[in-house]
Formats: C-alpha cells, structure tokens, sequence
C-alpha cells in the first residue's frame, strides 16, 4: 500500500493535528518524520483536548502504530511526560516505536539554544530555546548522539565528552557560562535507558514491512513548508526537512513509494516567532483572528501573528511539495466578517509577483495584492457536506482552490474530528 504524506502549507499551526486524527483512524502507522518538542498539535476527541508536542498524533488513535522517525530529535524527558500525560488520561501508548537512528537532545544542547538567542539579540531567530537547533547541528557536524548510545555506556561517554570538548569552550569563553560535566549528562541519558529500550527499533524495516503487507502509513510533519531549512523563509525557520521530500529521510521510506501528498492550509495566515509576513494584520481584524481562532501557540503559548490568506504562499507548497490534496482548516473563523480579502500576488517597489520572490530581500519588502470576496454570517460548524455551506463560504473555498493550484478535498468547521467536511477521500482505497 502506498504512503500518505501530511504536511503543513504556511507556517505551522495549521491544524495538522486534527487531519491526522481524522486519518488515524483508517491508517495503521502515523510516522512523525521530523522536528521535535518544538512544535505542537491540538487534537479535540469527544470534547477532550489533547496538546501534543513530540509524539505523533495518531498515538491517540487506537488502532495506529505511532512512529518517532530517524528525522526526529528527541528529548526524552519531554517524551516520557507525555506518555504519562496520556496514560494519566486513559490513552494507550503501549505501540510507540521509536527509531534507533534518531538524535537525542542533550541538555547542553538546550542551555546553547537559550543563550545563543539572547547573544543575537534583536538578530534573534526566535527559536523554541528547545535545544532542537544545536541538536541538528551535531547531527551534521557528526557528533550528535543517537536513542541507540544511549543503550551503551561506554560509547555515550565517548560523545559526550567529544561534544563537550568543544561545547564548554564556547559556553565558558563566548557565553561566559558555567561548564557542563560530562558524568551528570551521561547519568541523565542514561536514566531513560531501561523505560526507553522497548520502544526502540528498526523503524524503517518495520515501515517497508507493513506497506508490503498493504497497511497504510501516514508520515506526519512536524513545523510547515515555509519553516523549511531549504524551502522557508531562510533564516527564520527551523533546523530540519518539513516538506514532502524530507518525509522520506526523516522516515527511510523512499519517494516511490508515497502516493498522496496532503498538505493543511489554515483559512487565513499564521506565523510564531520572527521573519517576514506579507499579509500580517496589525489592527482589529488581525485581533479578531487571534481570539476567535485562539491563536496562541501549543508549544510555547506565544500570541500568533496573524494576517489574511495567501495564495502566493499556497501556490509555492502546491510546488515544493507536489500537493494532490488541501485541507483547508478554521473556516469557521471567519464567520461575520463582511469582507474576506485574498492575498493572490505580492508588489515589490512596483513590480508585480505572482510567485514567491527568489531572494529574501523582495520578501521582507513584499505588499499583498489583494482582492475581495463577501463573507457570510451564518453558522456554518453544524455543516458536514460542502453544498450546506452558504454561498459565499462556498464562493471563498473555490477561489482559495483556483488559486493555490490543487484541489481542496476537506473542509475543517470547528475544532473537532466529526466538525470536517470532506469533499473528496483523503486516502486511496484499500485493496482487497
């Protein structure tokens, strides 16, 4: 069976949560092939809300295998709060994997992230403070530690006293802050072992396995497309792959084997943290997003900035990602707003842009062209087929659909998995 990829469209808080909710109930795996605890899904099952940060969200699905891919930096103290979280609130959790290849934070990581931010100062990226970035970067530089040394004494001292060979120098010289002892880390990595050494596997064996058997897997993203490091806004973005083609390294399924790409547009525009935003909204209607549409991060709690939507942003994760189907979510959010402004091309210092501009400095200077459609007033959160919408909720769908350049096959109306409307199967059929 093939592969299903899930990725955000914008810049993250999408709603990638609650479409993975909605599938994990005819998927066996749901994969999370990148990122870590620096980003969070909100799901809302029967009323009951679950804030989830590094685990998959099909852990809340009973019948889904969760996975932790290769592609995920791990802070396994984070991890085993959660899975107390859930098991305090009933949820089985007993079928995590988690990948013997994936990078583990380090708390020294986590101090470098915090004062490295402080250092820029007004230059900040605005990280998390999570330690996901230095974790990443001793991933490339190749003296990151794996969930598989941790099983290994020896070999976990070994790094970390080569990670901190270097790491201290700069945290004493540069920073001016206190030394890490390499025995008091080891000693805290260590103390996951024994929990953790059930959950660990081959992951990519496990995964080529269960789509040879005609499962189902579902490959997850954490972040979005526009948070990409080689696809976002560059610098102000996060540390790993959040598009489709990073599904495949962060999971070790290969590209041949995914067949949907499903990407989540929110109704309008969010962005947490720093970096340019054509359609940022700094008045009463950029406040009416924010509290109607409870706009404040999972993860950090952070106000998101928010702004109309924007078809040039959607028309570029259409590309990168090969988008064959949108979820658009918090239609509902827009509900009696008199008139709905679409953002379908930018002006920089006069000159038209259909597309993204290639260079960073026509972004920051990019104006929204707008055009304007009629909103509604109805309630539309009891609607579950899309001809109950009113008109021009209906007329707004379309036109987002025309514009972004592939087709809207689900509608998100209010916070819960029943309050989605689908237009058209998210997943292939199974085969008999």
């Amino acid at each position: 069976m093939p592969a299903i990829v899930l990725v955000g469209a914008q810049w993250g808080d999408e709603g990638k949560g609650k479409a993975t909710d909605l599938l994990g109930r005819d998927v066996d795996y749901v994969v999370k092939f990148n990122g870590g605890n620096n980003a969070g899904h909100t799901v809302v099952i029967d009323g009951e809300k679950y804030a989830l940060h590094l685990l998959p969200s099909g852990i809340l699905s009973p019948n889904c295998t969760p996975v932790i891919g290769n592609g995920v930096v791990v802070d396994l103290e984070v991890l085993f709060q959660e899975l107390d979280g859930l098991i305090a609130r009933g949820v089985d959790v007993s079928k995590l994997q988690v990948s013997a290849n994936a990078h583990v934070i380090a708390p020294y990581n986590r101090t470098l992230d915090k004062v490295t931010e402080r250092f820029l100062g007004s230059r900040k990226i605005g990280t998390t403070g999570r330690g996901i970035g230095p974790t990443y970067a001793d991933k490339m530089n190749r003296i990151g530690i794996r969930v598989q040394d941790i099983f290994d004494e020896s070999i976990l001292r070994q790094k970390v006293e080569a990670a901190l060979g270097f790491k201290n120098q700069v945290l004493a010289k540069v920073y001016n802050t206190r030394a890490v002892e390499t025995e008091r880390v080891v000693a805290e990595l260590r103390s996951y072992a024994e929990r953790l050494a059930p959950m660990v596997t081959d992951t990519t064996l496990e995964l080529e396995r269960a789509l040879d058997a005609g499962q189902n897997v579902l490959l997850e993203a954490g972040q979005a497309t526009l948070l990409d490091i080689d696809h976002g806004t560059y610098p102000f973005v996060t540390s790993s792959s959040a598009t489709a083609g990073g599904a495949c390294t962060g999971s070790g399924i290969p590209p041949t084997r995914v067949s949907r790409v499903i990407a989540i547009l929110k109704a309008y525009t969010t962005r947490v943290g720093e970096g340019p935003f054509p359609t940022e909204l700094f008045d009463h209607d950029g406040e009416f997003l924010r509290a109607t549409g409870h706009e404040y991060g999972t993860t950090t709690g952070r106000p998101r900035r928010c702004g109309w939507v924007d078809t040039v942003v959607g028309r570029y994760a259409t590309r990168i990602n090969g988008v064959t189907d949108f979820v658009i979510t918090k239609l509902d959010v827009l509900t009696g707003l008199e008139r709905l402004p679409i953002c379908v091309a930018y002006d920089v210092d006069g000159v038209r842009h259909d597309e993204m501009p290639v260079n960073q400095s026509d972004f920051h200077h990019a104006r929204p062209v707008y055009e304007y459609l009629d909103g509604w007033s109805e309630d539309i959160t009891g609607c579950r087929t899309f001809e109950e919408l009113p008109a021009n909720a209906q007329a707004y769908v379309l036109r987002v659909e025309e514009l972004i350049g592939a087709r809207v096959s689900a509608i998100g109306v209010g916070p819960g998995r029943e309050e989605i409307i689908q237009r058209h199967p998210l997943l292939d059929p199974r085969e008999d």
